[in-house]
């Protein structure tokens, strides 16, 4: 038994019976917690990171207080020597396969979608996996998702030495966002912000979610992120569009949301990101001009 396992145990009043590692982040690490008191899931990062897992929590929280989907249970966190922990309830997972599941889920992430906030953004910054997330209160969603979404990650991308057409367009797309909303002025919904399969199962009938880079926006913004990397069936996008359809319009705004997300996986994975990014970004300007 590691030193870690067996202090997060005694931190939270379990005796430990067993750990299991389980696949690593880019910078974080995770176990399987066996204790007294049943099994945890246990997230780890460095100590000079334990904002990141505070961020995680409280996100968490939200998801959990909308009672739309099953969220794990907060068992605890805290900072073991140079290693900061967050141990949540552990769920049996399965994906999110066949009608009957997608369906499930499709319904509540229509009921995660109504709960409103009164302005876009949140009180607090978060992570979208391994990128900081700024975020804030606004009252206007075009100028929120280019100053808070678009460009940070056009500056992150200037800090690390792009150049060439994919900077020219992104400049001109952050000045043009507001074009996309003339007509379409969205409620501030309460977002996921991270909703691809791998952050989604069931655990057993019901629809689960965890890791979320949480914030009130646009619902049409989980809802393309969804489609962005594939894994749930087509039952999943029916039961949303009966349950709460989509804005006429939502075709012309989905590749905003995947340009959003397809930065950010450029600038942490590289290049296998590339031309999609700049074909994505690249169709969007066209469509704009």
């Amino acid at each position: 038994m590691s030193p870690l396992a067996l202090d997060i145990a005694t931190t939270l009043g379990l005796r430990a019976t067993g750990e299991t590692a389980l696949p690593a982040g880019r910078t974080r690490s995770a176990l399987r917690l066996d204790t007294s008191d049943g099994r945890l899931f246990v997230k780890s990062l460095p100590a000079a990171d334990a904002e990141r897992l505070s961020a995680e929590a409280d996100g968490l929280d939200l998801l959990r207080g909308s009672g739309a989907f099953r969220v794990p249970a907060l068992a605890g966190r805290g900072i073991s020597g140079d290693t900061a922990w967050l141990a949540l309830e552990w769920l049996d997972l399965t994906p999110v396969n066949g009608e009957a599941a997608g369906r499930a889920f499709g319904q509540a992430l229509a009921a995660l979608h109504a709960v409103r906030g009164e302005h876009y953004g949140l009180g607090r910054d978060n992570w979208l996996g391994d990128s900081p997330q700024e975020n804030g209160w606004a009252a206007s969603w075009p100028l929120f998702f280019a100053q808070k979404r678009l460009q940070p990650a056009f500056d992150r991308l200037i800090a690390a030495g792009e150049r060439g057409e994919l900077i020219r367009t992104l400049r001109a797309l952050i000045e043009r966002v507001p074009a996309l909303f003339l007509d379409y002025r969205p409620a501030p919904s309460l977002l996921h912000g991270d909703l691809w399969h791998g952050n989604a199962g069931m655990a057993g009938e019901q629809p689960a979610v965890f890791d979320p880079a949480a914030y009130y926006g646009d619902r049409e913004a989980d809802y393309a992120m969804t489609e962005l990397f594939g894994g749930f069936p087509v039952s999943m996008y029916a039961a949303y569009q009966k349950a709460a359809p989509l804005d006429a319009c939502a075709l012309t705004r989905r590749g905003l949301y995947r340009l959003h997300h397809l930065l950010n996986h450029l600038i942490l994975f590289g290049d296998a990101y590339r031309r999609e990014t700049e074909r994505t970004a690249a169709r969007l300007l066209s469509e704009l001009r």
